[in-house]
């Protein structure tokens, strides 16, 4: 008798194991506004969500708008068979699938077979990569997630079963000009090595819907200090203290705004493996040149990887809590036990955060397979070395964070791995792949996967490519110059140097907005960054929606159908557009609705393609009617606690326009109890067309860090 179990949710199944026959009553459970789980055969223990800690945002969750399941539970199959699960959701024709993580070539995702791996990006979109979170959303409005921490083989509709109830006709290779090696198919199937796992279902109404109650439900996304949206340098690898200083002074002197700076892995007595303390002759005294940095407006990162050193003096205590394998020479420690946990934690709090280290960049927890401990790998806790793997960087991050909280200071991060269930915490995922084009598609597809990703800048072989990079970097989680190698600066090209100011300087205007964006990541769960096809008025599904199916005559319906992988919308209001080297021009895609050129406010278009010419100096970005920006003046460094900055108010458009500007202290968790506040800004039009804008007041004894306010009205 064939040992499995054979799901048909919403009725009954039988489970036999061991040719014993058992009855098992099957189904979903709605465990959240909007969520569903269903649990199959008999799961690890060791998960993502388990891992991550996650605490679902119940009450965020139950503000959106209520659905049913959005499934024929009917079609929705899962089989255990020979210690593996088989499952199976249904598709339709036309329908797009987005997410299985952080790619970085394809936005769609229906046709794809990937293997959902923790690696470093080699260049192919096969499941391989910084963050293969389990979860995909579909344009029909509901998002899937697998709670499994195993190496998951997807077949994103491309295979194609005898049974299917819509299955491809045959076709005649020798005469039938229709026939294709890859037919449609109407199911997406995941194959999941182990004897059971949880599956979630997220309700839409919207794709974005989905995305919100999948990031809310993984505790809602991060909120970074107002510190970590400023600029960001980090130094080469053997910089001094008095180098990191004359850095500082250097961006002070020439007028670039810098928030934070990252120390490489010299600041460590020892690297590859860790010794986590610090180098003494680099360094000779820590604490004092946190704090004089910390004077400057300055603080500081530190680059480091999880393996330890033998020189480490934390290393015979961790030993017993390690991997059979080494990385480089070091001790890996298995993170899944609490005294492994409390040992490397107990040397970064004494060693760096007590003295005023501000945040970590975790390095290396995700591959190559050449160095990285193999699958053969045996760890203390008896977890798989597979999922210690995919597990390694949401552990990181959880403990880093967790470290943080306890002193009520927010931090953030870079990070090489995470997974799903990790949007909550404060780290930026970041690689040493480094095509421009491609960081775009990243920064797209993160959206759709609740993780963050910068397209840091390094170094650049022309003055224009330099520009263009640091143009998107400013529209990002992290506006990073990761000058680790090269030691570039933001004045490394002179000819532009006036116009990389500029860029920089547009960042730190813009915090008050990105700010705000990142408080409804965080409360709202809605991307701060993300791909077109979230955006409401942007798709046309199919030709048979097109009011003129001639698509030479209506290159607007034509452009949507296509794969969008070059423009994305940050926050609520702004459509960013780069460009890249060797480009003059390009075609931007205006969704339905009113749009607006950011810089002038000038008329750009509505619901059609544009080409635009923006010359070197801008990158083109487009504002939606009724759009209204909170900028602030241009300061070097964000605003501390407590310190007031004035505000100009920017509306595009004709259309009343509605904003909620969020305001904290910008540095501790103090949000958490309810000490925020969200002022409401209006810009009404009379009879006449003329504009009126009003602020709410701050709510008595709630945060107030709003001085002067000026409207600009920027649409004549």
């Amino acid at each position: 008798m064939k040992k499995s179990i054979l799901l048909y949710f919403g009725i009954s199944a039988l489970l036999l194991i061991n040719d014993s026959l058992c009855a098992q009553t099957s189904g979903w459970s709605e465990v959240a506004p909007g969520v569903w789980k269903s649990v199959i055969g008999n799961p690890d223990k060791t998960d993502l969500f388990n891992s991550a800690g996650i605490k679902p945002a119940i009450d965020a969750l139950s503000r959106i708008a209520s659905a049913e399941f959005p499934l024929p539970e009917k079609n929705i199959v899962a089989e255990v068979i020979n210690g593996k699960t088989y499952l199976r959701f249904p598709l339709v024709k036309d329908e797009q699938i987005f997410g299985f993580g952080l790619n970085f070539k394809t936005v769609y995702q229906r046709g794809k077979i990937l293997q959902l791996h923790v690696d470093h990006y080699g260049g192919t979109d096969n499941g391989r990569t910084h963050a293969p979170v389990p979860f995909y959303v579909s344009d029909m409005g509901y998002g899937v997630f697998i709670n499994s921490s195993r190496y998951l083989t997807v077949y994103a509709g491309s295979g194609v079963r005898k049974d299917s109830p819509d299955a491809p006709e045959e076709r005649d290779r020798n005469t039938d000009k229709q026939w294709t090696s890859r037919p449609y198919s109407d199911a997406v199937e995941i194959l999941v090595p182990a004897t059971g796992v949880e599956i979630f279902v997220f309700a839409g109404p919207t794709a974005l819907d989905a995305v919100r109650r999948y990031n809310l439900y993984s505790g809602g996304g991060c909120l970074p200090p107002r510190w970590g949206l400023g600029f960001t340098q980090r130094v080469p690898t053997l910089y001094r203290a008095e180098q990191v200083e004359q850095e500082a002074r250097s961006f002070a002197e020439r007028g670039f705004p810098l928030d934070f700076i990252g120390l490489e892995p010299g600041w460590q007595s020892r690297s590859y493996p860790c010794t986590f303390e610090w180098d003494s002759t680099r360094f000779p005294d820590p604490p004092s040149f946190v704090k004089k940095m910390k004077e400057m407006g300055i603080r500081l990162n530190l680059w480091t990887n999880p393996y330890v050193s033998s020189f480490s003096p934390i290393y015979n205590k961790i030993l017993p809590y390690t991997s059979s394998h080494t990385v480089w020479g070091g001790v890996v420690p298995d993170l899944t036990i609490a005294e492994a946990r409390e040992i490397l934690s107990e040397q970064l709090l004494n060693n760096q955060i007590n003295i005023g280290i501000s945040g970590y960049k975790i390095d290396e927890c995700d591959g190559y397979d050449h160095w990285l401990w193999p699958d053969v790998a045996k760890f203390p806790s008896e977890n798989s070395a597979e999922q210690i793997r995919q597990t390694y960087g949401l552990l990181l991050q959880k403990m880093t964070t967790d470290l943080y909280r306890q002193k009520n200071t927010r931090t953030y991060g870079l990070v090489r791995a995470s997974n799903g269930g990790g949007s909550s915490f404060p780290y930026v995922i970041y690689n040493d792949y480094y095509s421009h084009e491609d960081f775009i598609t990243a920064l797209i597809n993160s959206g759709y996967s609740g993780v963050l990703w910068t397209p840091e800048v390094r170094s650049s072989k022309t003055s224009e490519e330099w520009l263009r990079r640091m143009q998107t970097v400013i529209f990002s989680p992290m506006a990073m110059i990761n000058a680790w190698s090269s030691g570039t600066k933001p004045w490394s090209f002179p000819d532009v140097e006036k116009e990389v100011r500029e860029i920089a300087l547009l960042r730190m205007q813009l915090m008050p907005y990105l700010y705000t964006e990142f408080a409804r990541y965080h409360f709202e769960g809605i991307p701060p960054f993300r791909g077109m096809n979230l955006e409401p008025g942007f798709s046309i599904k199919s030709k048979a929606e097109l009011k003129n199916k001639n698509l030479d005559e209506n290159p607007y319906a034509e452009a949507v159908m296509k794969e969008i992988k070059d423009q994305y919308m940050t926050g609520e209001y702004l459509l960013v557009a780069p460009l890249f080297s060797g480009q003059t021009t390009r075609e931007v895609i205006l969704p339905e609705g009113k749009w607006y050129d950011f810089y002038t406010g000038e008329y750009a278009g509505d619901g059609e393609v544009i080409k635009v010419t923006p010359g070197l100096d801008k990158i083109p970005v487009y504002v939606k009617d009724g759009g209204i920006i909170p900028m602030m003046q241009p300061m070097l460094h964000a605003p501390a606690s407590g310190q007031k900055f004035d505000l100009e108010i920017r509306y595009y458009g004709s259309k009343q326009g509605y904003y909620r500007l969020y305001d904290d202290d910008g540095e501790t968790f103090d949000y958490e109890k309810g000490i925020y506040s969200w002022r409401e800004i209006k810009v009404t039009p009379d009879k006449k067309g003329k504009l009126t804008g009003t602020i709410s007041k701050a709510e008595k004894g709630k945060p107030d860090n709003v001085g002067t306010v000026t409207w600009k009205f920027m649409t004549e």
